[in-house]
Protein backbone atom coordinates (compact mmCIF):
# COMPACT_ATOMS: atom_id res chain seq x y z
CA UNK A 1 0.00 0.00 0.00
CA UNK A 2 1.21 3.39 -0.44
CA UNK A 3 -0.85 5.63 2.22
CA UNK A 4 -3.28 5.38 4.71
CA UNK A 5 -6.13 8.12 4.86
CA UNK A 6 -8.61 8.54 8.05
CA UNK A 7 -11.72 10.67 7.92
CA UNK A 8 -11.31 12.65 11.58
CA UNK A 9 -14.37 14.59 11.57
CA UNK A 10 -15.58 18.31 10.33
CA UNK A 11 -14.54 17.85 6.75
CA UNK A 12 -11.15 17.03 7.36
CA UNK A 13 -8.91 13.55 6.73
CA UNK A 14 -5.63 13.02 7.78
CA UNK A 15 -3.31 10.84 4.92
CA UNK A 16 -0.40 9.08 6.22
CA UNK A 17 2.43 7.88 3.47
CA UNK A 18 3.15 4.13 5.20
CA UNK A 19 6.64 4.04 4.03
CA UNK A 20 8.10 7.16 5.99
CA UNK A 21 4.81 8.17 7.90
CA UNK A 22 4.85 11.63 7.05
CA UNK A 23 1.42 13.10 6.90
CA UNK A 24 -0.53 15.88 5.51
CA UNK A 25 -4.68 16.71 6.31
CA UNK A 26 -6.53 18.04 4.07
CA UNK A 27 -10.14 20.34 4.88
CA UNK A 28 -12.67 21.18 2.38
CA UNK A 29 -12.55 24.52 0.80
CA UNK A 30 -14.84 27.12 1.91
CA UNK A 31 -17.07 27.06 -1.00
CA UNK A 32 -17.70 23.38 -0.27
CA UNK A 33 -18.81 23.58 3.22
CA UNK A 34 -15.48 23.71 4.87
CA UNK A 35 -12.80 26.11 6.53
CA UNK A 36 -9.84 25.85 3.89
CA UNK A 37 -7.37 25.53 6.80
CA UNK A 38 -5.95 22.94 4.83
CA UNK A 39 -4.95 22.02 0.93
CA UNK A 40 -8.61 20.20 -0.74
CA UNK A 41 -8.49 16.92 -2.04
CA UNK A 42 -8.44 18.73 -5.42
CA UNK A 43 -5.86 21.63 -4.48
CA UNK A 44 -3.21 18.70 -3.57
CA UNK A 45 -4.57 17.10 -7.38
CA UNK A 46 -3.47 20.44 -8.73
CA UNK A 47 0.06 20.72 -6.76
CA UNK A 48 1.00 17.09 -7.18
CA UNK A 49 1.77 18.56 -11.26
CA UNK A 50 3.54 20.73 -10.44
CA UNK A 51 5.52 18.55 -7.71
CA UNK A 52 5.86 15.87 -9.94
CA UNK A 53 7.24 18.60 -13.42
CA UNK A 54 9.60 19.60 -11.27
CA UNK A 55 10.81 16.51 -9.25
CA UNK A 56 11.60 14.55 -13.33
CA UNK A 57 13.12 17.85 -14.04
CA UNK A 58 15.04 17.97 -10.69
CA UNK A 59 16.18 14.14 -11.76
CA UNK A 60 17.03 15.00 -15.73
CA UNK A 61 18.96 18.22 -14.31
CA UNK A 62 21.02 16.28 -12.21
CA UNK A 63 21.55 13.70 -14.86
CA UNK A 64 23.00 16.72 -16.38
CA UNK A 65 25.43 17.91 -14.29
CA UNK A 66 23.66 20.48 -11.77
CA UNK A 67 20.21 20.91 -9.42
CA UNK A 68 17.14 23.01 -9.96
CA UNK A 69 16.96 24.63 -6.64
CA UNK A 70 14.70 27.58 -5.79
CA UNK A 71 12.76 26.74 -8.94
CA UNK A 72 9.30 28.00 -7.77
CA UNK A 73 6.26 26.68 -9.11
CA UNK A 74 2.80 28.90 -8.25
CA UNK A 75 -0.09 26.80 -8.84
CA UNK A 76 -3.67 27.81 -9.78
CA UNK A 77 -6.34 25.73 -9.81
CA UNK A 78 -9.97 26.30 -11.69
CA UNK A 79 -13.26 24.59 -10.96
CA UNK A 80 -16.45 23.91 -12.56
CA UNK A 81 -19.89 23.04 -11.64
CA UNK A 82 -21.94 20.69 -12.41
CA UNK A 83 -20.50 18.29 -11.96
CA UNK A 84 -17.99 19.91 -9.70
CA UNK A 85 -14.40 19.20 -10.84
CA UNK A 86 -11.19 20.91 -11.24
CA UNK A 87 -11.69 22.31 -15.12
CA UNK A 88 -8.46 24.09 -15.32
CA UNK A 89 -4.85 23.80 -14.18
CA UNK A 90 -2.58 27.12 -14.56
CA UNK A 91 0.97 26.77 -13.52
CA UNK A 92 3.65 29.50 -13.84
CA UNK A 93 6.93 28.90 -13.11
CA UNK A 94 9.59 31.35 -11.59
CA UNK A 95 13.36 30.29 -12.55
CA UNK A 96 16.21 31.59 -9.80
CA UNK A 97 18.86 34.34 -11.51
CA UNK A 98 21.31 31.27 -11.37
CA UNK A 99 19.39 29.23 -14.19
CA UNK A 100 17.96 31.73 -16.30
CA UNK A 101 21.27 31.39 -18.56
CA UNK A 102 20.84 27.95 -18.91
CA UNK A 103 20.97 26.95 -22.90
CA UNK A 104 18.19 26.62 -24.94
CA UNK A 105 19.07 23.31 -25.58
CA UNK A 106 18.71 22.32 -22.04
CA UNK A 107 15.75 24.70 -21.63
CA UNK A 108 13.93 22.57 -23.82
CA UNK A 109 15.03 18.98 -23.17
CA UNK A 110 13.70 19.76 -19.11
CA UNK A 111 10.86 21.42 -20.32
CA UNK A 112 10.05 18.40 -22.28
CA UNK A 113 10.60 16.23 -19.38
CA UNK A 114 8.58 18.44 -17.14
CA UNK A 115 5.72 17.94 -19.67
CA UNK A 116 5.70 14.65 -19.57
CA UNK A 117 5.92 13.33 -15.97
CA UNK A 118 3.63 10.55 -15.14
CA UNK A 119 0.45 12.97 -13.73
CA UNK A 120 0.38 15.46 -16.67
CA UNK A 121 0.15 11.82 -18.56
CA UNK A 122 -2.30 11.01 -15.77
CA UNK A 123 -4.89 14.17 -16.02
CA UNK A 124 -8.43 13.52 -17.93
CA UNK A 125 -7.62 15.69 -21.15
CA UNK A 126 -10.95 17.84 -20.45
CA UNK A 127 -8.77 19.45 -17.82
CA UNK A 128 -7.19 22.09 -19.61
CA UNK A 129 -3.49 22.52 -18.31
CA UNK A 130 -1.71 25.66 -18.84
CA UNK A 131 1.91 26.23 -18.48
CA UNK A 132 4.08 29.85 -18.14
CA UNK A 133 7.69 28.79 -18.41
CA UNK A 134 8.55 32.62 -17.09
CA UNK A 135 11.89 33.69 -18.53
CA UNK A 136 12.04 29.97 -20.01
CA UNK A 137 9.64 31.06 -22.63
Amino acid sequence: MTSSVVYTGDLRTTCTHLQSQSAIETDAPVDNNGKGERFSPTDLMATSLATCMVTVMGIKARTMGFDLNDVRIDVLKIMKADPRRVGGINLTFHIPDSLKETDEKTKQILKNTGETCPVIKSIHPDIEVNIDWGSWS
